[in-house]
């Protein structure tokens, strides 16, 4: 399937001359799923609507006949039952007033908890490549800001326009009653209305938009400079005052676009006031002839100025209610953006469950690519737009997905059972032939046909220059990202058939960048198994030798780490991230250079302690020290996104390859620096 532009949120067309969405069916359908489950609200809703139009529409007939009844005929009483009538009106108004603002609050909050509920979850399900592509600011803007706009469209907007269609057609039905001559003269400057509405109309469409687009990148760039990493990296390179100037300018496009948006604004509803103005006096004029012509009497003439009032504030509010409902569209427009961008890993729905695997993992002619990023554009309109990396991109790698399972199968024929055979044996690295062929100019292999099996228990060392696809390699395993083609499978079975929450539960991972919430140190750990017990959190902190520095932080356990954990050192982090995945007890291990920020003595002691932890677990280790490496069963050796050595540490050094060069420049000049053998 191919995802053009917009092709997404196919139910609004974009017409790009006029910056116009044309609301079609579709769209209201879909905006209605987020009213549906308050429709009983909305009915009362429109009670309280019809109930107040009603109401003051009484106020003028009891004025006519204050005028034309009461005061001529002396009626006492009649004059005292119509000011109680005053009084009541607006007093009941009043009451259903908040009755009705109760409801509409009901459905408006409602609205926002719905759909920002909806849009996290959709989020939740995303792969990294699209939060490696978006960035965070303008991802809450469009969760704060495009929500609240999104749920002014069914909570203020539209139930202005319904409020305002019932009191328009009841006033104008009333006008009729009393003079038809008068209403003719009253609704025939409606061409006036319309004109002005149509030209302002279509600026504040486009201001409005721009308007949502300067503030998301205004909550990007603060969402950017003020967590810990950006604040850090702010001050290390002493550029506050650009960063200032930055925001200052990303401010001042909020400011002006604001200023911009209100005095277009004004000179619109000036325009619709000057011809209302111009109404009243028309109908005031005629009226008065007609009164010093005694065909009608001065009460019906008041009366029929005060509807005048009703009839061209609700004539003036439906002239703009196109261009409000189609700006408040732009709201809805923006969320369902976000919710419609496809999940890239997702979860067969026969999918089955791991269970408790027995550990054996297998790489099938697995190739990969990071290309199509679109030269790493990071808003969401572009992430939705070129769908990472564009249609093409898409269906290639859609291809590559159905048909992995014929692929490998018919490209395996003649490595497999080598690789069967002995998983220290040297693997080919295998040419992904059909899917070269197809994107060869475009595509930038980070891996390219690996082949490896891991069987259970076994401690796997993957070793390579920078750059070489290491720790794509680890990504593939817990699918945060999907093979472009081939297959990886535990115990049997391909992990995209088995479920997403299943296979998370066993496999354990320790990345290179760790990261912590800004929580307690017990907090952290318990992410990793809330139902964990305070010896098993002890004896996992323990195994990763954080438990006496723990003991020694003012509040123990229940320290606050600081934003992602910048409180603590790097080891500190490392040791706590390692204890995480520990109290976890999965069944894979996947350490992305866990050890890397530890010094040599906390790296001895913790080695020993996730030796131990390996035991009887399938574990795939990122190592840059020798004595990770000579402690593995299997050292997987890559290149420029291809394997290409496998073996023992001996085996290795004897085929004198890349592993015997990256020993002798890397490996053992380190382990001779620190007298480690």
């Amino acid at each position: 399937m191919a995802f053009h532009g917009g092709g997404w949120f196919s139910f609004i067309r974009y017409d790009e001359k006029q910056d116009k969405p044309t609301i079609t069916r579709e769209l209201l359908k879909r905006v209605w799923t987020f009213a549906a489950p308050y429709r009983w609200q909305v009915a009362g809703l429109l009670i309280t609507i019809l109930l107040i139009t009603g109401l003051t529409l009484l106020s003028p007939l009891l004025l006519r006949q204050f005028i034309d009844v009461a005061i001529p005929e002396e009626n006492y009483v009649l004059l005292s039952f119509l000011a109680l009538g005053m009084i009541l009106i607006p007093l009941l108004s009043g009451v259903i007033g908040v009755v009705q603002r109760n409801l509409n609050s009901q459905i408006g909050e409602g609205v926002i908890y719905d759909l920002r509920v909806q849009m996290y979850t959709h989020m939740q399900r995303m792969s990294l490549r699209f939060f490696t592509q978006t960035r965070t600011g303008e991802l809450m803007s469009r969760m704060n800001n495009d929500v609240v706009g999104a749920q002014q469209a069914i909570s203020n907007t539209t139930v202005t326009i319904i409020s305002n269609v019932i009191s328009f057609v009841a006033t104008l039905a009333i006008m009729l009653a009393i003079d038809w001559r008068l209403t003719l003269l009253a609704v025939i400057i409606l061409p006036l209305f319309v004109l002005p509405a149509r030209r302002i109309g279509k600026i504040l469409r486009k201001l409005s938009r721009q308007s949502m687009e300067y503030n998301a990148e205004m909550n990007a760039t603060m969402n950017e400079t003020l967590n810990v990493s950006g604040a850090l990296l702010v001050k290390l390179f002493g550029r506050e005052q650009r960063e200032v100037e930055r925001f200052s300018r990303d401010a001042g496009q909020v400011r002006d676009i604001g200023v911009r948006s209100a005095v277009v604004g004004r000179w619109f509803f000036m325009l619709l006031g000057v011809v209302s103005a111009v109404g009243v006096a028309a109908v005031y004029w005629a009226g008065g002839i007609m009164v010093l012509q005694g065909v009608l009497t001065l009460g019906t003439i008041i009366a029929f100025g005060a509807y005048l009032t009703q009839l061209y504030g609700p004539m003036m509010a439906l002239t703009n209610a196109p261009v409000e409902f189609a700006t408040s569209m732009v709201s809805f427009e923006r969320v369902f953006e976000a919710l419609d961008i496809p999940v890239e890993v997702s979860e067969k729905e026969d999918a089955l469950d791991l269970g408790v695997a027995n550990g054996r993992l297998q790489f099938k002619n697995v190739a990969f690519s990071y290309t199509g990023d679109e030269e790493s554009k990071a808003g969401l309109e572009e992430i939705a737009r070129f769908s990472w990396g564009g249609s093409e991109a898409h269906i290639k790698r859609g291809k590559a997905s159905t048909s992995s399972a014929s692929t490998s199968s018919a490209t395996n024929t003649s490595t497999s059972s080598a690789t069967d055979a002995s998983t220290n044996s040297l693997t080919e690295p295998v040419e992904v032939t059909e899917l070269v062929e197809m994107s060869e100019s475009e595509t930038i292999w980070a891996l390219n046909g690996i082949n490896f099996i891991i069987e259970p228990g076994q401690l796997a060392a993957l070793v390579g220059p920078s750059g070489a696809g290491k720790t794509t390699v680890t990504y593939l395993i817990p699918r945060l990202y999907d093979p472009t083609a081939g297959e990886i499978r535990i115990d049997d079975h391909d992990i995209r058939d088995v479920t997403l929450k299943s296979l998370a539960d066993n496999i354990g991972m320790v990345t290179q960048e760790t990261y912590l919430f800004y929580d307690t140190v017990r907090a952290n750990l318990l992410y990793a198994n809330p139902k964990a017990t305070d010896a098993q959190m002890i004896a996992a902190a323990k195994a990763a030798n954080i438990h006496d520095f723990i003991m020694e932080m003012p509040d123990n356990y229940d320290t606050v780490v600081g934003e992602r954990g910048y409180r603590l050192s790097g080891g500190e982090r490392q040791r706590i991230a390692i204890a995480r995945v520990i109290l976890k007890n999965p069944r894979i291990l996947v350490l992305d250079e866990a050890t890397s920020h530890l010094d040599s003595l906390s790296e001895a002691l913790i080695q020993e302690a996730l030796l131990h932890v390996m035991e009887g677990r399938t574990s795939l280790v990122i190592a840059h020290r020798l004595s990770t490496i000579l402690a593995a069963d299997v050292i997987l050796v890559m290149e420029k996104g291809q394997l290409v050595e496998q073996g023992t540490h001996e085996e290795l050094l004897a085929k004198n390859g890349l592993y015997a060069s990256l020993y002798e420049t890397q490996f053992k000049p380190g382990v001779e620096a620190v007298g480690v053998n």
